[in-house]
């Protein structure tokens, strides 16, 4: 059963990908000053992501179908956790690295690329160290201002396909060690963001990994994977250890944390609870954009144009949009669940 659990692991989760940058206008030398709202700049994987991984199925139909009605970038039918942040924060989502050169950045940046992670987890992708060398560049530059950072907020959350490469390349069989490192690595990135000027640091926690739907087909979808949730309970206690420790070196507490964790679960359960009193209602582990087949993502369709994939009749009741994804109703539970924790950011 392990070996069988570990084969559908390394072929549903996160899938590697390739990163390729792509060039805008010529870039701008503008400098943001601290008079501005503030600025998020956001650092991580495809849950924050809002535009960067261009070749990807987020920029395929029906991905973006809710909000905005069309495919934007996002691995989501509509808003994502990074759209509620910039929304409790009074501030538009912030530009994708992507279009720096050709959009407003008041608002921040959004480095995130789905498929990356603390180390490398695709061919070229730029995993969090480059993205935070590409945050740096944009300072060197003096786009933004000692001042705009000190008053800016950075989101961090990645950690998921670390484990998926973990398993693919045989570090998944020494699990705690590998744990170790990944926190460390982790524990220098977030020191080095709060170095650049950023005061406030919002980091996620990792997700339960068994209540994904890639890994709920175990069984049958119709709890999640404890074994597999053991993992990402894991992480989380010695994440939360190194930022207390992180926290412990400065004067106030910079870094707070998301518990995508409890909120997921928390979430998942009330709305089993409510199926089992409503068999109408729909299934939280069940995604509302379900493949045909192993390998397929929501979005593929066939030489002939044919959909590999079939939709829910309403996305705003289901909780996963796809088989790692939430849908739009599924983060802003979520949000409104990590709600106080935010509150430490203002």
């Amino acid at each position: 059963m392990a070996n069988q659990i570990l084969s559908i692991i390394s072929v549903l989760l996160f899938p590697f990908i390739i990163f390729t940058e792509v060039e805008g206008a010529k870039k701008s030398n503008r400098v943001y000053d601290s008079n501005t709202a503030t600025k998020l700049f956001v650092f991580g994987d495809s849950y924050v992501d809002t535009g960067n991984f261009v070749h990807s199925e987020s920029y395929k139909i029906p991905n973006g179908i809710t909000f905005p009605g069309s495919p934007a970038g996002r691995f989501c039918d509509g808003r994502i956790i990074t759209d509620y942040i910039a929304s409790f924060l009074k501030i538009e989502s912030p530009t994708p690295y992507r279009l720096r050169n050709s959009t407003n950045m008041q608002h921040g940046i959004n480095f995130a690329y789905g498929g990356t992670g603390i180390f490398n987890t695709s061919i070229d992708g730029p995993n969090m160290t480059v993205q935070i060398d590409s945050f740096e560049k944009l300072i060197q530059q003096n786009i933004y201002t000692k001042m705009d950072l000190h008053s800016s907020i950075a989101l961090v959350n990645a950690g998921g396909n670390d484990y998926t490469n973990a398993l693919k390349t045989g570090r998944f069989f020494d699990l705690p060690a590998f744990t170790e490192s990944l926190v460390e690595q982790i524990s220098v990135n977030l020191n080095r963001i709060h170095s650049l000027g950023i005061n406030k640091v919002a980091v996620g926690l990792l997700q339960p990994i068994g209540c994904l739907p890639a890994l709920t087909l175990i069984s049958f979808r119709t709890d999640c994977i404890g074994l597999l949730n053991s993992i990402s309970k894991d992480h989380n206690k010695k994440l939360l250890e190194a930022i207390q420790k992180l926290n412990n070196q400065t004067d106030n507490s910079v870094f707070i944390t998301l518990d995508l964790y409890n909120s997921f679960l928390s979430t998942i359960e009330t709305m089993q609870k409510k199926r089992a009193e409503n068999s109408t209602l729909m299934n939280p582990l069940q995604p509302c954009c379900d493949v045909k087949n192993l390998g397929d993502s929501c979005g593929s369709v066939d030489d002939k144009g044919e959909k590999k994939y079939s939709l829910c009749e309403n996305p705003k009741v289901s909780f996963f949009w796809d088989n790692v994804h939430p849908s739009q109703n599924g983060w802003s539970a979520v949000y409104r669940m990590l709600q106080p924790s935010l509150a430490q950011l203002t």
